[in-house]
């Protein structure tokens, strides 16, 4: 049976990716993905084919990978951050099952480091307790199913990230989110956002969901929403996982 690879390259630094990432993309001939994240690893793979597609040609990237794979090529999806989440993962399955090759062509999956990870190591620590992933794009979910999961998370005292939070069409989603959210949450919820990721002008901002909501953030920020109990420490988000330590009252009662 054929192998096909579909790998988490990390936020963007070579060094972030995966032991096992990196041995994928070396075994195989030719390298697949969109324009931008086969830029981020073309200078670490020289001698490698790369076939690229624009945005938007999610689909036919596959197609042209399975077709390729079942020559009996040895091909490598890439999908930045982790390729099971937002990624290529899931499309890959069914582009496959589509073409009847399920039973021909074998998909690895080679998990990677996601920006929500990422991110969060550079603002301290938001995510020691649960929280959701929810992207703002349009694209693929209604804008009311986004904004029921914003109102679910918040009643439910989570802590959110916010994947795709802008862009050239959604410039005021963010705003639109963070109106939601003030429905439920004080203006005074400690928030967090990185610009950039683990790439060249990484950028981090420890905030309230008040000035958030002022914000213009770009798509290539990832936005946190703490919990009830998250605080600053230093210049550092930190969301407690509830060792008793120092006083009871250290976190922000700030739930409407």
């Amino acid at each position: 049976m054929r192998k096909l690879y579909v790998v988490g390259i990390g936020p963007g630094e070579y060094d972030m990716m995966t032991g096992r990432a990196i041995r994928a993309l070396e075994s195989a001939e030719v390298i697949v993905g969109y324009q931008v994240y086969t830029a981020l690893v073309e200078q670490h793979f020289p001698d490698k084919e790369f076939v690229t597609t624009p945005m938007r040609q999610e689909v036919e990237r596959c197609r042209m990978a399975i077709d390729m794979a079942a020559q009996g090529r040895k091909v490598a999806m890439i999908s930045s951050g982790d390729a099971g989440i937002y990624g290529m993962a899931g499309l890959m399955y069914e582009v496959l099952e589509e073409k009847g090759l399920s039973d021909c062509i074998e998909l690895e999956i080679v998990a990677g480091v996601t920006a929500a990870n990422a991110g969060a190591a550079y603002l301290g620590a938001p995510l020691m307790h649960d929280f959701a992933l929810i992207s703002l794009s349009d694209l693929m979910t209604p804008w009311e199913v986004i904004a029921r999961r914003l109102q679910a998370c918040a009643q439910a005292d989570m802590g959110i990230v916010l994947y795709n939070p802008s862009s050239h069409k959604r410039r005021d989603y963010l705003q639109r989110a963070c109106d939601i959210l003030l429905e439920i949450l004080s203006p005074e919820r400690i928030c967090g956002c990185v610009e950039n990721i683990d790439r060249e002008g990484t950028l981090t901002q420890v905030c309230t969901l008040g000035e958030l909501r002022q914000m213009q953030v770009n798509m290539f920020t990832t936005v946190y929403i703490g919990n009830s109990q998250t605080r600053r420490i230093g210049n550092k988000m930190v969301t407690p996982r509830g060792y008793q330590v120092g006083t009871k009252d250290a976190g922000n009662r700030d739930t409407k």
